[in-house]
């Protein structure tokens, strides 16, 4: 999978005041923590991360420089300004490259099934499936291809085709998408014959 770059810097200090010096100097606080519950402080670029945050999805890995060496992380939460909309602090989750990790990848839907262009109604499920891999096995999001779904047919979860090595553990009966029939794409019931006349006496 195509992995992203990010460079940032160590620091210490710490508070509204350093935060607010740093936004005006067109950077942005951030903090990276791993599993084990340690944390470590630093200031990103707000222009290099606005544009790598636009190209990105929950399960993106992200190498994260920080002087000279390289942690492999997600962007885990982005807190914005409610009155701004810009983004104001982001919290990293640093990943062990060796270490299978258990995470969610987002579904994508491509395609336009004969039937949608018929007058049916695509019905989505989940968006999302729950998986385990090594980071390097992970990939940004899962493809499903629904040009070939016909009208009153489901695809699920089982369907989906996933890198070598990802193990799915949502479900594979749940429902991802359905091309339903509309009022009008159902037959109407043929007419009952009217009586014939009866014979006259």
């Amino acid at each position: 999978m195509e992995q992203r770059t990010l460079s940032a810097k160590l620091r210490t200090a710490t508070g509204k005041g350093v935060a607010k010096a740093l936004r005006k100097a067109a950077r942005l606080p951030a903090v990276m923590n791993d599993g084990t519950g340690k944390a470590v402080l630093l200031d990103i670029d707000a222009k290099e991360f606005n544009k790598l945050f636009q190209s990105i999805t929950e399960s993106t890995l992200v190498s994260v420089m920080v002087d000279g060496t390289e942690h492999v992380s997600f962007v885990k939460d982005v807190q914005y300004d409610i009155i701004s909309d810009t983004i104001r602090h982001v919290d990293f989750y640093q990943v062990e490259p060796g270490k299978v990790l258990r995470t969610k990848i987002r579904i994508k839907i491509t395609g336009s099934p004969e039937g949608v262009r018929l007058g049916g109604v695509l019905e989505y499920g989940i968006n999302e499936i729950d998986v385990e891999c090594l980071p390097k096995n992970l990939p940004e999001r899962v493809v499903l291809d629904v040009s070939d779904l016909q009208l009153n047919h489901s695809l699920h979860v089982r369907d989906l085709k996933l890198p070598e090595g990802v193990k799915v553990h949502t479900d594979g009966e749940i429902s991802v998408v359905t091309l339903k029939y509309t009022k009008n794409d159902i037959p109407a019931a043929a007419e009952t014959a009217a009586p014939a006349p009866a014979a006259a006496k």
